[in-house]
């Protein structure tokens, strides 16, 4: 079949494409209050992401994100706003693809979408059917402001998982789908990185490229990213990793990874296996560039140790990624809701 969606184009032009950086911590520097909705932003403030944007941009990124994460009816109803999830992320997209288009190169406008918030049946009350509705509904507003392709990010469950990619095939979109593996090397509910790798390749509608965002550090997701292709994986793997770790500084979360570290991530990341490699939570544009000069600049060495990561990017937060079969232990409590 031919290739027909950007993003196959670019990924058959590359061996590598950047993706961008924090969205959450970028818009809390703006001006963003904990706990309200940045989905508001994109018809309150669109300056405010037409800068989120550019900024990613500006600094080498391939393909940005939108500002649509918690853009499904489930999340816009916590700020009485779930009337305007086609809205929003219509606007979102929008935004989006104006900047794209005067980029002068080809950049990747992906609608992200993230989880609901919900719990999936039979731990929850979310039905299939009830997510699928609302994925497909979010689908259906960045689709027609014109994101490329869907960018679902961050989820814990598999059912969600599959939940996302049957919506992205009723929107007729092309998707890519990252999850958080941020319990012991495994997502919340117990996913490990074989098996995500084994569950892509059942999907109806597999997505163009798969991997790990958010999580715990730099270390651990790459970890992760060498967990994928001892899997077996065989299409494009994503690495979208921390900015460091968070800590409280005045009052704020802080990450500690410099723009230095995030350039050895970026360089370990591609040579670990992972084909788009971006920032999650703290990744700000000069981290991004600093990343696309290293990319640019390093050439293309062996799979990295657990070693050479660790002695790199800080130690891992637990002793095993899961895939050796060792229950998760644990020490680290605190779990992040919103996305960066």
């Amino acid at each position: 079949m031919p290739v027909t969606d950007p993003l196959s184009k670019l990924l058959a032009t590359r061996d590598w494409l950047m993706a961008d950086g924090a969205t959450g911590t970028t818009l809390f520097n703006m001006g963003l209050e904990a706990g309200d909705a940045p989905e508001l932003w994109n018809v309150d403030h669109p300056d405010r992401i037409v800068a989120l944007y550019q900024g990613a941009v500006d600094a080498g990124s391939d393909l940005f994100l939108t500002n649509s994460f918690g853009g499904t009816q489930a999340r816009m109803k916590l700020h009485n706003a779930q009337h305007r999830v086609h809205e929003l992320n219509k606007a979102a997209a929008e935004i989006g693809r104006n900047v794209a288009d005067k980029a002068g190169r080809t950049v990747i406008v992906a609608g992200s979408v993230g989880p609901t918030g919900e719990i999936m049946e039979p731990m929850g009350p979310l039905t299939h059917a009830i997510a699928v509705e609302m994925f497909h509904e979010q689908a259906e507003g960045l689709k027609a402001g014109g994101a490329d392709l869907l960018w679902v990010e961050t989820i814990s469950a598999p059912e969600e998982y599959r939940a996302a990619a049957e919506a992205a095939k009723l929107a007729d979109m092309p998707w890519c789908g990252t999850m958080s593996f941020d319990t012991a090397g495994r997502t919340m509910m117990g996913l490990t990185s074989a098996a995500m790798t084994d569950m892509v390749e059942r999907l109806d509608h597999k997505p163009l490229a798969f991997g790990a965002n958010c999580g715990v550090g730099a270390s651990d997701l790459l970890r992760t990213v060498l967990g994928f292709r001892a899997a077996g994986a065989t299409r494009p793997v994503i690495a979208k990793g921390n900015a460091g770790i968070p800590k409280y500084v005045d009052g704020h979360i802080h990450y500690d990874g410099t723009p230095e570290l995030m350039a050895h991530y970026a360089v370990m990341a591609r040579d670990s296996g992972a084909t788009i490699i971006g920032g999650c939570c703290g990744t700000q544009p000069d981290h991004l560039r600093a990343m696309r000069q290293a990319l640019e600049t390093t050439p293309r060495g062996d799979a990295p140790t657990l070693e050479a990561i660790s002695e790199a990017l800080g130690g891992f937060s637990s002793g095993s990624d899961g895939t050796d079969g060792n229950a998760p232990t644990r020490t680290r409590t605190s779990k992040r809701r919103a996305r960066d």
